[in-house]
């Protein structure tokens, strides 16, 4: 039973049924989400326009899972009626966009496509008309400058007035998860545990012969070979008693390739996936045993539960309605307060990896983030997030500090926050440990 639990936790869909769900998926949201955003938003009409191979990254997310791209250039209109609240979905393109965005563009009728979308936001009168464009929210900004200068050479004059950024809406599509999606994102945050319970076992680790990059490189082989994607290359790295901390990037852009794996080792992966337009992102711990040991040092099992104690301050401070930079003054004070040492940066996950949303730190930004993500952008509930942070912890055993960094998928939802997989709350045994042997 157990070996069939793990293999269903590792499942992937065939093609044709990834797409029939991505589908069915993205009627749900149109259906259910994009009016409410609208009406949040107070945005009457977005208009959003891409080219082909250079999309804007949320119209990306309207297209059927058939559309690996837009085609030629691709407009979509989503009109809401303050009066009545009816959403209509069009496209001035030459097909329709999946089931529910259809074609209001005949060609032969009128040629020049700009005219055509002119012409139905004239019959519209929207009241404000939402472009992506913004400074702050990178997702958000997805309009390109000679769209954009097209767009408004034949806007009529009466409605250019009324443009205004769709920032706030744009970020809401993206980050917002229906109920549907839960179920899916669950199975997909096991998967991904499941991958690095693998690469931080015996089964791919030989102590004193395997390195990091052998592991880097399996985890990113199992992707490929389960199917699926990764948004970015996994990283392991290594903190050992003979080593003194380093800078924070020393684990993501300056730590040594090809280290060899040892007993004593303890190891920080980062590792994500791609799956059904959704993505996870997460970083785990794992101790090399040394001859003798069946488990791993007290004192480095303490240091874990410090940084899950950080873990537990951050989102004990995550409510609706504060902005990123409230959320993370006030945990930092907490775990300042209580004698840790922490470092948060926690940004928000889900239809894209470093994705749009209430940011809540940066690693190099601890006294908060000086953009609309930090400062005014604030927690909306159906939310995802990768929970990530460190804290410093002193080892008199190494005679060094050491830096326990964790990062698990969480969602922010009507009940409040849950990993939806659990989280991390013991390291990772390698070594060849079996109680029965005593060894």
């Amino acid at each position: 039973m157990a070996g069939t639990s793990a293999a269903f936790s590792q499942y992937i869909l065939p093609e044709a049924e990834r797409a029939a769900l991505v589908d069915q998926l993205l009627e749900r949201r149109l259906d259910s989400l994009l009016p409410m955003l609208m009406e949040r938003s107070g945005i009457d009409m977005w208009v959003l326009i891409s080219r082909e191979y250079n999309e804007d990254p949320v119209l990306k997310t309207f297209l059927p899972a058939t559309w690996l791209s837009a085609r030629r250039r691709t407009i979509l209109l989503f009109y809401r009626d303050p009066a009545t609240g009816n959403t209509e979905r069009l496209a001035v393109a030459r097909y329709n966009i999946g089931k529910s965005i259809r074609s209001a563009w005949d060609k032969e009728q009128e040629p020049d496509q700009w005219k055509r979308l002119m012409e139905l936001i004239a019959e519209r009168d929207p009241k404000t008309i939402g472009l992506n464009y913004s400074e702050d929210h990178n997702i958000a900004d997805g309009l390109d400058k000679t769209d954009y200068d097209a767009f408004m050479a034949y806007l009529p004059r009466k409605f250019q007035s009324r443009v205004v950024s769709a920032e706030d809406l744009a970020v809401s599509w993206i980050e917002t998860r229906i109920p549907e999606e839960m179920p899916i994102y669950s199975h997909l945050v096991r998967v991904t545990h499941n991958i690095i319970a693998e690469a931080f076992s015996d089964q791919v680790i030989m102590p004193g012969r395997t390195t990091t990059s052998d592991v880097e490189w399996w985890m990113r082989q199992k992707v490929t070979d389960l199917g699926l994607d990764t948004w970015f290359h996994p990283t392991v790295d290594i903190q050992r008693s003979a080593s003194p901390l380093q800078g924070h990037l020393y684990s993501f852009s300056d730590r040594p390739e090809q280290q060899v794996i040892q007993p004593g080792d303890l190891l920080h992966c980062d590792f994500g996936i791609t799956y059904l337009r959704l993505n996870t992102d997460c970083q785990q711990l794992a101790y090399v045993l040394r001859p003798g040991e069946t488990q791993a040092p007290e004192f480095l099992s303490s240091a874990l539960a410090d940084g899950n104690r950080v873990q537990d301050i951050l989102v004990s401070q995550m409510q609706a309605g504060r902005t990123g930079n409230e959320i993370l003054a006030a945990s930092l004070a907490i775990g300042r307060g209580e004698g840790l040492r922490p470092s948060i940066y926690t940004h928000p996950l889900g239809t894209y990896g470093h994705s749009a949303g209430t940011t809540i730190g940066m690693w190099d930004s601890q006294d908060g983030v000086n953009r609309a993500d930090g400062t005014r952008y604030v927690l909306h509930r159906n939310t995802a997030y990768a929970i990530e942070l460190n804290t410093t912890v002193t080892l008199p055993e190494w005679d060094r500090d050491i830096r326990v960094m964790l990062e698990e998928p969480g969602y922010f939802g009507s009940d409040g926050f849950v990993y939806p997989d659990g989280r991390q709350t013991r390291l990772h045994l390698i070594g060849n440990h079996r109680a029965a042997l005593g060894n």
